[in-house]
């Protein structure tokens, strides 16, 4: 089963980084308010970055790798793979 990391914008211009299995389910989940406490009051999210993985271990390493970037690397990573 392929895992994917990916980050989203927030409607307050904020990004939100993730793992899921599923990326579609998970994106309605966010989006319906039931998906992650930090997504619940910026609603709606929209995805702009996506990332697949052979396997959870891998995906989670790259989330937490890209967690650490500060908000400017992160919009400038997006803006030249997205």
């Amino acid at each position: 089963m392929p895992y994917y990391f990916y980050i989203l914008r927030c409607s307050d211009n904020s990004l939100y980084c993730g793992v899921t299995c599923d990326l579609q389910k998970r994106l309605l989940t966010h989006n319906t308010g039931k998906g992650a406490k930090y997504t619940r009051s910026r609603r709606p999210v929209v995805l702009i970055h996506s990332e697949g993985f052979n396997d959870k271990s891998s995906a989670l390493v790259r989330e937490a790798q890209v967690k650490t970037w500060k908000k400017a690397k992160k919009e400038a990573f997006v803006a030249k793979t997205w």
